[in-house]
């Protein structure tokens, strides 16, 4: 079961690098090139896993102080539109981008005590996942699992400190 709605904008040509996608989408939608956008999106592809926009914008702004929140958030919009970034929201209220060019489905594993995002694939939760769409006649166009709860080392931490308090 892929996860289809990445392309929506324009797909990428197999063997075409990000930066030369998002270049011809930008000249397909008719909008201006700019060297502060390639440096955003090269910067985005180097940091790899899930970046928050303030994180994107911090490690830019280390190369080029004049780079606007703004501009960054509009690049990545752009890099969502033409199928190179995926936007994912985690439950914490804040958008984080994952690089989605080229990259296998997978789904998500996330701590909700220190925030870790474990990223995982399974193909027999993606077949379990087809055959419950198949007996409901249910076509599936894109999916995502999420599975929220503590990792090994904060559920650890925690029986710790429960066992402190119950010590008398």
């Amino acid at each position: 079961m892929e996860d289809r709605g990445r392309n929506r904008g324009g797909a990428r040509r197999a063997g075409e690098s990000p930066a030369a996608a998002l270049g011809a989408y930008i000249e397909r939608k008719g909008l201006k090139h700019s060297r502060q956008r390639d440096r955003i999106a090269q910067t985005f592809f180097a940091m790899r896993g899930h970046v928050s926009i303030e994180e994107l914008a911090g490690r830019v702004r280390q190369r080029d102080p004049h780079v606007s929140l703004a501009t960054v958030y509009r690049t990545m919009k752009l890099l969502s539109e033409c199928g190179l970034a995926a936007p994912r929201q985690f439950g914490d209220g804040q958008t984080r981008y994952e690089a989605a060019a080229g990259r296998q489905h997978h789904d998500h594993l996330i701590c909700t005590a220190c925030g870790e995002i474990v990223e995982f694939a399974d193909d027999r939760i993606e077949e379990l996942q087809a055959l419950v769409a198949r007996r409901h006649g249910f076509e599936v166009e894109r999916h995502k699992l999420e599975l929220y709860g503590r990792c090994e080392r904060c559920a650890q931490r925690g029986r710790g400190s429960r066992a402190a308090e119950a010590t008398p």
